[in-house]
């Protein structure tokens, strides 16, 4: 039995309806009940737990390919923060973007000082395998404290004004926080935005930049990508 099949063995749903399920919850802002319900009108019985067991088996794993399958990162990075609260207690969502917009990385973490700055450049650099020509921040000292530690000889520009590519790329997860009625935890929090992320992104095309030939072939490409990952691409 190859991986792929062992992944689905003993599912009694075939596995288009698990990744229709998948996708669905990760690009939209609906709930594990809306899917029931949307399934429900296809003629597919299926309950919402289920639609949440498949989104926590199978998310990380779609989301794990389809990162694999990102282009290279810009050399221009814009890095932002902003507060999640949880249970009462504060925390902060550590974002880093490229000059396309592309999401390179996220850290939930409960403090915003030099140390958590540092652990967040560490995670910037092994995923993007090398160093920014430039980062772009806001004012906070911890960006430039850290900064002297871990790239020293980076181009750090500090100003309110040029970071709005990165504090527009929290908008999605606010939207999903709202719907979600907040995160449970920070360890919650860092797993579903790090597959909402990978997921949502390729369908994020900015409609009203693009004539829509346009925007219908980058639709197209972006179904194409996602049905190769999905269905053809789960073996190792």
């Amino acid at each position: 039995m190859s991986t792929s099949e062992s992944r689905y063995r003993r599912h009694r749903f075939p596995i288009e309806v698990v990744e229709q399920c998948v996708w669905l919850y990760f690009r939209f802002a609906l709930s594990y009940r809306n899917i029931e319900e949307m399934m429900a009108k296809r003629g597919v019985p299926v309950t919402y737990e289920t639609v949440r067991e498949w989104c926590r088996k199978f998310g990380s794993v779609y989301a794990a390919r389809l990162r694999k399958k990102r282009a290279r990162f810009g050399g221009k990075w814009h890095l932002d923060e902003v507060f999640l609260k949880m249970n009462g207690v504060q925390h902060y969502l550590w974002r880093a973007v490229d000059q396309n917009g592309a999401v390179i990385d996220i850290l939930v973490q409960p403090r915003r000082d030099r140390w958590a700055a540092l652990r967040f450049f560490r995670k910037l650099l092994h995923t993007a395998e090398r160093a920014p020509r430039v980062i772009i921040t806001d004012k906070l000292r911890s960006y430039a404290a850290a900064k002297k530690l871990i790239l020293p000889d980076v181009e750090h520009r500090q100003s309110r004004y040029l970071n709005n590519r990165a504090e527009n790329s929290h908008q999605p997860t606010r939207m999903r926080e709202r719907q979600m009625k907040r995160f449970q935890s920070p360890e919650h929090a860092q797993r579903f935005l790090c597959v909402f992320e990978s997921i949502n992104a390729p369908f994020r095309l900015r409609r009203h930049l693009l004539s829509a030939a346009r925007h219908r072939r980058l639709l197209k490409q972006a179904f194409h990508l996602w049905n190769k990952t999905a269905l053809a691409t789960l073996l190792p």
